[in-house]
């Protein structure tokens, strides 16, 4: 095996950078896709400050400090198999370790670098022990592997964050080292069931896709991310739900608190917000990879560890609904998702806004024979204008998702997705705001995209009459508004509406909060806003339903 591994890092070596036509759809990734839920883990000698991973080197640590941190690091608790144990109890089924972070430090017993964890007081290797876990308990392992490296001299950037420029380097000899270190994970703990790269900076698609090339002489199956600086076998969408999409794989990174790596008291999301996240990654057809980041001594925090555990009671029961099954046939839309399997599809109703809910099915081309509440209670169907209406009462709602079973006539996946009817006149409409700094983590759009698990819009720090718009397209009858916000800073808002030439009040307000449901004067708007008069800090809206 090492003779054979020393070939292999010596072809990685050679490998030309322009590299060759990577297969696409890898042959494990209908597996990877199956598998729907799987644990990302975020740790290293960071944890010792409780500071961001690879980020907070040379921002809020200065870079001779942070560099050093790997000589306090004995996580004298760590055990690889607690963590494979709290993941099965989630329901996970594939965990994916960040090896190598932006800052260099290594988790396993590497040969090209003496910054890894073998010369930390914990000196074990965390990579062998863990995957050795994994293989025992039945989850599938996978490594995340840092494209860019802002400890290495020869990676043309350095802290922080990446942006500044080294006065000299050399990215061809980066990428062999890099390659080398691929090719040790590979061949050492592998097979792995995918490999997760992040932030190419400097890593075009020609150099990005020689990495992919070179990975896939060694291991022509494994799925591989878009972050090489090539395309990859999956999208990954960050700290959010991705949209609906069928036609390319997928896969939701998210953390379970705020922060990558282990922070002290930081705010654990609620079971609804992680299950939502589930189901509506699954419902879009993609994969959820839900982060924990283990505490110094190498435990996970007991609040997470609860809070994985209540998912994992959850997906005993309903599991069916989400392991196996693709997105659709409905698409998407604000109260809930749908997934299919066989002649099976379900219905997730997530968020209904009243007592009673009716639901009604555009025809898709295939008989229902039979249709019930997996999650308990009556229902009713009927016919009506050419749709199928499913109607039960507030009674049988549940918590956190009513799933209704539809069994067809015929393959499911046969559909060609549609469009079903939303409860918000907001849903995914034209939107607008006073100021939108950051769009791609908390960009307007996530005012009324149903998603009250992923970002939420925030103004400018600097913008003191901060305002949201939504344009609904034409005029349309209003009594009701509910708007979701991520904390408690807001302490006074209107709601106003476009009148003539004019904004309108129609509503005034002082908190919001987690929710509030707002019985509105009724009226007649195409045009609507949301004011913020009064707040602390920089609030944050997740959604803002106008019915």
């Amino acid at each position: 095996m090492k003779r054979i591994a020393a070939i292999l890092l010596v072809v990685a070596c050679c490998w030309s950078v322009k590299g060759q036509t990577s297969t696409p759809n890898p042959p494990n990734i209908e597996k990877w896709k199956d598998a729907r839920f799987g644990m990302f883990i975020h740790w290293g000698p960071v944890s010792l400050k409780g500071t961001e991973i690879g980020w907070s080197r040379g921002r809020e640590i200065p870079v001779a400090e942070y560099d050093l941190l790997y000589k306090k690091f004995d996580a004298v608790n760590f055990d690889a198999n607690s963590w494979v144990t709290v993941a099965k109890a989630a329901g996970m089924k594939y965990i994916i370790l960040t090896t190598k972070h932006h800052d260099g430090f290594c988790l396993w017993n590497t040969r090209q670098t003496d910054f890894n964890v073998m010369n930390s007081p914990l000196g074990r290797d965390v990579v062998k022990e863990l995957a050795e876990a994994c293989k025992k308990q039945g989850i599938a392992f996978g490594t995340y592997y840092s494209t860019c490296d802002w400890h290495h001299p020869d990676f043309p950037l350095t802290s922080p964050g990446g942006k500044t420029p080294r006065s000299t380097s050399n990215l061809d000899a980066y990428t062999t080292y890099l390659k080398k270190q691929v090719g040790e994970l590979l061949l050492n703990y592998g097979p792995l069931f995918a490999l997760w790269f992040d932030v190419p900076q400097k890593f075009d698609a020609v150099r990005g896709q020689g990495v992919i090339d070179f990975v896939r002489t060694i291991q022509p199956d494994i799925v591989i991310n878009n972050r090489t600086g090539a395309k990859g076998d999956f999208d990954t969408p960050e700290q959010r739900v991705g949209g609906f999409q069928i036609n390319r794989p997928w896969e939701t990174c998210m953390t379970i608190a705020n922060q990558w790596a282990w922070k002290p008291n930081d705010a654990t999301k609620t079971l609804e917000q992680c299950l939502h996240s589930l189901i509506r990654t699954a419902g879009g057809d993609g994969n959820l990879l839900f982060n924990v980041g283990p505490m110094p001594d190498g435990t996970i925090e007991p609040v997470q560890v609860d809070r994985l555990k209540e998912m994992g009671q959850w997906m005993q029961k309903y599991g069916y609904t989400i392991y196996g099954t693709r997105g659709g046939p409905f698409k998407p839309t604000d109260w809930g998702v749908s997934t299919r399997k066989g002649n099976t599809i379900y219905l997730h109703v997530l968020k209904w806004n009243g007592n009673a809910v009716q639901i009604a099915l555009p025809d898709f081309g295939l008989e229902i024979r039979n249709c019930r509440l997996a999650t308990g209670g009556k229902m009713k169907m009927s016919r009506k204008e050419g749709k199928t209406i499913l109607e039960f009462s507030g009674e049988v709602i549940q918590p956190i998702n009513t799933i209704v079973e539809i069994e067809t006539s015929g393959n499911a996946m046969d559909i060609t997705p549609i469009e079903i009817s939303s409860q918000s006149l907001t849903y995914n409409k034209k939107v607008s705001a006073s100021s939108n700094p950051d769009p791609k983590w908390r960009g307007i759009s996530s005012i009324n995209n149903g998603d009250w698990v992923g970002h939420s819009w925030s103004p400018a720090k600097d913008d003191k009459a901060p305002w949201a718009e939504i344009d609904l397209g034409k005029p349309e009858k209003l009594s009701k508004a509910i708007i979701y916000e991520n904390g408690n800073a807001v302490k006074a808002f209107e709601i106003q509406y476009l009148q003539g030439d004019n904004w309108k009040t129609v509503f005034k307000g002082k908190t919001i909060g987690s929710r509030a449901e707002i019985k509105l004067p009724k009226f007649t708007a195409q045009r609507v806003r949301l004011m913020l008069k009064d707040f602390t800090g920089v609030p944050g809206i997740y959604e803002l339903i106008l019915m």
